[in-house]
């Protein structure tokens, strides 16, 4: 049957979306910010920026006709009494959402000639008069705030406005156009890929060893998949924040494409421990035709759901409001997809153990491991909905999520190290020592008691030296099968291979 192919999936339709995705942008909420607004209310919101304490800087250039006059730049902060308070507040009018601004605190920026402080000036051009206003603002605060920025003509004819305003920190090169609420994610991912780049080339090392000892399994080679993809996905962020430190603006594809690539390494990664857990290439060495159907769909749910969130994310989330990546639908129902894929991955594990209880070496550490990394998503979202300030969090959840997914890879990679002193290791059969004969017996048990039980189906693994996803879970024709000779229980070429399929308890879970 058609195997599950969840990752080559994301991969097409990150081809399909990039010309949709790529053309988008840059957030409207960027430190280097323009544009050209018409509206016919009296109340339009044009952006939002963390700034420092002590060192936030607005400069601005508007200019709108001078038959358009008056209007106000009003400056909100994070309070509950200030921004939250009149955005998307049904009960108040456009007066009653400036009586909240308070005067004292220089939070009202008005647009004429008679505010010496707004910078502005009558120009006139092709026969048409504007007010011209170019200035800035210094911000201070008791902490780090949310400043939202808003225009406003109440009991006026609409809004008419060019505007172009730079939102700066400080002038080093880690902060100046940054976000305080994004303060360290540059340097944050350019630590993490220096750390997932040696991963990466010690999977290589690691794999070449077990492809010489004839151990390198398909498994493996997808965990050397998932790093590399992560590695491509970091270097990725990298290239975007340090654009956007440079302008103030960077590449938004440059962004987009990281995510994807991040999902993409998360699915490989989840697919690799879900086949391992239902016993592939440790007990056995194939997938049942069911339980090759469940992961398919199962897979192919989960990577629709990663594509309908970052979709969601990019042209749905509300740019007057400071929202996190899961506090969406999509965002629920990724939740809820790890924490069935947790139910399955135990119930494999326990059936693996139960059958086969010689591997518990291996299946104990793995499964106390991945519960953590399984949990670890979800408690993340709560913490960062519920936890963590908006002021602080896209930083603070960066670096948490890179943590986790550190944590996964770093596990694995010790865990599955071909060194004699590692007591944990799964593989014991090598790839051309699958064999076809024999059957299982009375429910399901290993028929014959001389051997250990670690069972391989009727299946010939493919080549070692190119993987090939396509015959991942092929279930060959058992007419095709060459059986090995019977050897002596003490041969260790036989060591840990049994001439059994395995226990049809297994198939399907």
């Amino acid at each position: 049957m058609e195997p599950p192919r969840a990752p080559a999936m994301l991969l097409l339709l990150l081809l399909l979306l990039l010309p949709v995705l790529l053309p988008l942008p840059p957030c409207a909420w960027g430190k280097y910010v323009r544009g050209n607004l018409s509206s016919k209310e009296d109340w339009v919101f044009l952006t939002r920026f963390c700034f420092l304490s002590d060192y936030g800087r607005l400069d601005f250039r508007f200019r709108y006709p001078e038959a358009k006059c008056c209007e106000n730049i009003l400056l909100y902060f994070d309070d509950p009494s200030q921004w939250p308070a009149v955005y998307k507040a049904q009960d108040k009018d456009c007066l009653a959402k400036e009586a909240v601004i308070r005067p004292e605190n220089n939070q009202v920026i008005n647009l004429t000639t008679q505010y010496p402080w707004s910078g502005c000036q009558v120009v006139s051009e092709g026969g048409v008069r504007y007010l011209s206003c170019s200035s800035g603002r210094s911000f201070r605060s008791v902490r780090e705030r949310w400043w939202y920025i808003a225009l406003s003509k109440c009991g006026g004819d609409g809004l008419q406005l060019e505007y172009e305003m730079v939102l700066t920190n400080g002038k080093s090169f880690w902060t100046r156009h940054f976000s305080a609420d994004e303060f360290g994610i540059l340097e944050t991912d350019a630590t993490f890929l220096l750390i997932f780049t040696l991963i990466f080339l010690l999977s290589c090392y690691f794999g070449y060893l077990l492809k010489g000892r004839q151990l390198l399994h398909t498994t493996y080679k997808m965990f050397m998949a998932a790093a590399g993809v992560e590695v491509l996905s970091l270097l990725f962020f990298c290239i975007y924040w340090g654009q956007y430190a440079s302008n103030g603006i960077g590449n938004e594809s440059l962004k987009i494409v990281a995510k994807l690539l991040f999902s993409v390494s998360f699915l490989i990664f989840l697919l690799m421990l879900i086949l391992l857990g239902k016993g592939f290439t440790v007990t056995r060495g194939r997938i049942s035709h069911s339980g090759s159907v469940k992961l398919s769909v199962y897979m192919t749910l989960y990577t629709l759901t990663h594509v309908v969130l970052l979709i969601y994310e990019a042209e749905f989330f509300d740019p007057g409001q400071v929202l996190y990546t899961y506090e969406s639908p999509a965002g629920y129902g990724l939740i809820g997809l790890q924490v069935a894929a947790y139910v399955w991955f135990c119930y494999a594990v326990l059936v693996s153990l139960r059958h086969f209880p010689e591997k518990q070496p291996f299946y104990g550490p793995f499964f106390a491991a991945y519960t953590l990394w399984f949990f670890a998503v979800p408690v993340m979202a709560l913490i960062a909905n519920f936890g963590i300030p908006k002021w602080a969090r896209e930083k603070i959840v960066n670096g948490i999520q890179l943590g986790i997914h550190l944590y996964a890879h770093g596990v694995f990679l010790i865990m599955t190290r071909p060194s004699a002193a590692n007591k944990n290791f799964p593989y014991h059969v090598r790839t051309s020592q699958i064999a076809s004969a024999g059957g299982p017996g009375p429910e399901g048990a290993p028929s014959d008691k001389s051997f250990p039980q670690h069972v391989y189906g009727n299946v010939t693994f493919i080549s070692d030296s190119v993987p090939n996803f396509t015959e991942l879970f092929s279930i060959p024709s058992a007419s095709g099968a060459s059986p090995l000779p019977r050897r002596s229980p003490r041969d260790p070429s036989l060591l840990l291979l049994r001439d059994l399929q395995p226990p049809s308890s297994l198939h399907g879970y």
